[in-house]
């Protein structure tokens, strides 16, 4: 990613084609991002916020497919790396590839952790904790606010 907020192509893997493919990363402004969200979406991807527990509607859900960045369409994580962690948000033991996802230190609220965003947008999308299952041991807690459940049945349609 451009960190002056520039245009470049960056890699991505495309779940419906099973390869990394070099796109543009998306760079709107906070009103062109405003007018195209939900407001909460708006809220939490651009904004940094964080739905309630148990509110989000794929905090309990249980669709086979992937899990697409609300902003852009990225595919970010597939539902067979999906887990209960009792947390109540959507979480995940591994992104759908390394690359659709950007890591950085997020020092908010007088802690330290570490920010998951889509690597594309720059859309926050959670957090990732080393509490999760074998073999990795990491926990993507997703802000469903955050994402777009794509069925795996539908991958290879066009989107709308």
């Amino acid at each position: 990613m451009d960190p002056k907020g520039g245009t470049g192509t960056i890699p991505i893997f495309m779940a419906a084609t099973g390869m990394v493919e070099m796109v543009a990363s998306i760079r709107k402004s906070e009103e062109e991002w405003r007018r195209l969200l939900p407001p909460f979406s708006f809220e939490v991807a651009r904004g940094q916020g964080t739905e309630p527990a148990f509110t989000g509607r794929y905090h309990d859900f249980h669709g086979d497919g992937v899990y697409r960045c609300i902003c852009c369409g990225t595919d970010l994580f597939d539902s067979l790396a999906k887990f209960d962690s009792g947390t109540g948000w959507p979480s995940f033991s591994a992104p759908i590839a390394r690359e659709n996802v950007a890591l950085r230190t997020d020092t908010g609220y007088g802690m330290v952790r570490t920010e998951v965003l889509c690597a594309r947008c720059n859309a926050h999308l959670g957090h990732v904790f080393d509490d999760g299952p074998p073999p990795a041991g990491q926990r993507f807690c997703m802000n469903s606010a955050s994402l777009r459940f794509m069925a795996r049945a539908d991958l290879r349609k066009p989107e709308p």
